[in-house]
């Protein structure tokens, strides 16, 4: 049997609530959970066959959940699936070569839970309504040089331009909340991952990083704005793990 590894925790001098927690609960295929400490971290291990890792969505589903209950009561570092290694002591040495960056690790994710936040909008639907606003003014400033009149390069160029408008407007238009967004998110201390998108059903995708006892203020942050941009759909998900904020090569 191989040992796989779900998470690496902070146990300080919790060693023995967390032992009693993982009396608690049950790894992949219904594993007893156990830990392997080193210097204040431990690693949370279960016994497994190399063949069960290729069982598919079902196991990997199981992992995420051991993690998830994990996050709920630890501070912890969540391991990529099938993290697996021989034995309890190449485990153990493991954490002693990473001991350094795995503390800093956990120090920068102690008592923060990862959010996630997209905003999702019909760009068709946004791009009609914010051209009803605006005069239609293209083709009157448009300078074609020696092209004619009814020309197929003066049709192109015009449908090329009135695109180029379009995408314009509702960039113009996304800034706002993007703005208010990262605003906010300064204001709750989050360390975040912005990433501003433009396609025709997400316009914004952020990850961040956000001290537990501030959740509802994200929340009702989150319900404010989809009460000011009635147009957009904001969808707010987690608390999770800090899968989106490890830095950290394993030396095996």
């Amino acid at each position: 049997m191989q040992k796989i590894i779900y998470a690496v925790l902070l146990t300080q001098n919790s060693l023995e609530v967390v032992n009693s927690f993982l009396t608690t609960i049950k790894g992949m295929l219904n594993q007893d959970l156990y830990s392997i400490t080193c210097n204040g971290i431990c690693a949370v291990v279960g016994s497994i066959k190399k063949d069960d890792l290729i069982g598919g969505r079902p196991q990997i589903i199981e992992y995420a959940n051991v993690i998830e209950k994990l996050a709920w009561e630890f501070t912890l570092l969540p391991m990529r699936y099938g993290s697996v290694m021989d034995s309890d002591d190449s485990i153990r040495n493991m954490l002693k070569r990473n001991e350094k960056e795995i503390v800093q690790n956990l120090k920068k994710v102690e008592n923060k839970n990862e959010f996630g936040l997209k905003i999702f909008y019909d760009f068709d639907k946004l791009k009609s309504e914010l051209n009803e606003r605006l005069e239609d003014v293209t083709e009157n400033k448009l300078k074609i040089g020696t092209a004619k009149k009814n020309s197929a390069y003066k049709d192109y160029v015009l449908m090329k331009l009135k695109e180029h408008r379009d995408e314009e407007l509702v960039l113009h238009f996304i800034n706002k909340p993007i703005s208010e967004i990262k605003e906010y998110l300064v204001r709750l201390n989050a360390i975040t991952k912005f990433k501003k998108m433009l396609n025709p059903t997400n316009m914004i995708d952020v990850v961040f990083l956000l001290d537990k006892s501030k959740k509802g203020e994200l929340v009702e942050l989150v319900k404010n704005l989809q009460n000011k941009y009635t147009r957009l759909n904001f969808v707010l998900t987690g608390p999770w793990p800090p899968y989106n904020f490890v830095r950290i090569s394993i030396k095996q």
